[in-house]
């Protein structure tokens, strides 16, 4: 592979990696022009600004991004929960200049790591309930409602000298399948899916977002090939006007390694229009990921750019233009943190928080301790669902049990349920998805009756159908959600 090769291909390159300091082989390929780096939780310690900073001397035009959203997902504070709001708490809320100030909060944590881009906001307009990927990782089910908070949330980030990447271009809300897993298909009327799903996204481009990020999904009007690796779909956006980078989901999920594999998918992206390859998190082959497993996904990456490079199959003029548009990025970033003012840490998420987060039914009795049987799904690749930081939030000091309702026995869902009613205190069902799981929506119907007292809190999307029992409808699972659910229930606030 000749140097002149290798350096264009790290140009439009983006991994994550191993570890909280950065491997031999990464600073090496910083120092041979790599575009930058994206943080996952494992990245995550002490030492992060650290991290950065070898980052930045390693390649001083690097990239860094994390996967910060607020709510339901969160990189920066993995081990503990969010104590940010989510997008579709902002959107219950309606309330532009919270949003605004949500954005501006992002950027600041963001940037008090040493990075420099927020892969954030999420514009998906949510009109599938059962989705298990978006939900409440976004503002809403109307695309006006969407399209406005998105803005108002890239104008904070950007106005903290941090780059947004709204996502998931064309729009991921119109789908009940994960594309960590499998490839998604829309199968929404055309004209329906381009007047709701691709406006929050118009208006993102109008608002001078710095960045944007594609979705791996197939839209069958637009050809067989999933966004990602679609000229035509990503056409949309430059005719738009938008001369931003587009940036591609993870290439390592399983909607492009499993069919056209990493290489292949790197290729065809640049190929489609994309400019910015995100390889993806190391760690999602969960125990199957080999201790090279980042090294690994990275050559696979650039080797598939550089073949097809040799071969014809991908210009270099098209490269070129992909690595120009990731160095302009880079440069405004750095006049940026070199002249913004840092914001101040006064962020006041509770008291947003206290505006959204309701009972609805009858307001249960202030209760004195609380017992919680967390009901939740399992945790997604995208989403750690299942997060004991949000049932330990909100039962505090008091009793909690976890309760796999998918795989235990009716029985054995009931002896729990009365295990917890005789001990002391309030049972709490902790529940994420009462419209489109069954099995979640079937165990409070007998809570219901095994215990009238007994209350939900719903850190999903709010339920459509009302539910037997008092419900706190929380819409994020996060840590600062739980505790403000806890204080409601015990009467404390609110």
């Amino acid at each position: 592979m000749s140097e002149d090769l290798r350096r264009l291909a790290n140009g439009v390159l983006w991994p994550g990696f191993f570890g909280t300091e950065a491997p031999a082989w990464l600073l090496d390929e910083l120092r041979g022009g790599l575009a930058g780096v994206v943080y996952f939780g494992q990245n995550i310690g002490a030492g992060l600004p650290a991290l950065s900073a070898s980052i930045l001397a390693a390649n001083p035009d690097a990239l860094i991004g994390v996967d910060e959203e607020g709510g339901s997902v969160t990189r920066l504070e993995s081990a503990e929960g969010s104590t940010i709001p989510g997008a579709a708490q902002l959107g219950l809320l309606d309330d532009l200049v919270a949003t605004e100030r949500t954005g501006a909060e992002l950027a600041r944590r963001v940037a008090a790591v040493g990075a420099n881009v927020v892969l954030g906001p999420v514009a998906d307009v949510n009109t599938d309930p059962r989705n298990p990927v978006i939900g409440v990782r976004s503002f809403g089910s109307d695309e006006h409602l969407v399209a406005r908070h998105a803005v108002a949330q890239i104008d904070g980030i950007q106005d903290g000298g941090v780059a947004a990447c709204v996502k998931h271009f064309p729009g991921h809300g119109d789908t009940h399948l994960d594309s960590h897993h499998a490839l998604p298909e829309i199968s929404l009327d055309i004209e329906e899916f381009e007047r709701v799903h691709l406006e929050p996204f118009r208006a993102a481009v109008e608002a001078g977002v710095d960045s944007i990020m594609t979705a791996h999904i197939v839209v069958p009007a637009w050809g067989e090939a999933p966004a990602t690796l679609n000229p035509r779909i990503l056409g949309i956006l430059r005719g738009w006007g938008f001369d931003g980078v587009i940036i591609t989901d993870a290439l390592d999920m399983a909607a492009i390694r499993e069919t056209v594999g990493i290489g292949g998918g790197a290729a065809l992206a640049l190929a489609a229009g994309a400019d910015l390859l995100c390889i993806g998190n190391p760690t999602n082959p969960g125990q199957a990921a080999l201790p090279d497993q980042d090294l690994r996904d990275f050559l696979a990456a650039r080797d598939g750019i550089v073949a097809a490079l040799q071969d014809g199959s991908l210009s270099r003029e098209r490269v070129e233009e992909a690595s120009l548009r990731v160095a302009a990025l880079a440069t405004k970033l750095r006049a940026a943190a070199a002249t913004s003012v840092a914001p101040t840490d006064d962020f006041d998420a509770a008291e947003i928080l206290r505006r959204v987060i309701t009972v609805t039914g009858e307001r249960p009795a202030s209760a004195t301790a609380l017992a919680v049987v967390d009901a939740r799904r399992r945790s997604t690749l995208a989403v750690d669902s299942a997060a004991a930081y949000v049932a330990g939030s909100l039962a505090g000091d008091d009793r909690r049990i976890r309760l796999d309702v998918a795989s235990t026995e009716v029985e054995e869902q009931d002896r729990v349920l009365d295990e917890m009613t005789a001990h002391a205190g309030t049972t709490v069902i902790l529940i994420d998805r009462p419209d489109a799981d069954t099995a979640q929506r079937a165990l409070v119907e007998r809570a219901a009756v095994r215990d009238p007292h007994a209350v939900v809190v719903n850190v999903g999307l709010p339920a459509r159908t009302p539910l037997p029992l008092p419900t706190v409808e929380v819409a994020a699972a996060s840590r600062v959600g739980a505790q403000i659910a806890r204080e409601r229930l015990l009467g404390r606030a609110g």
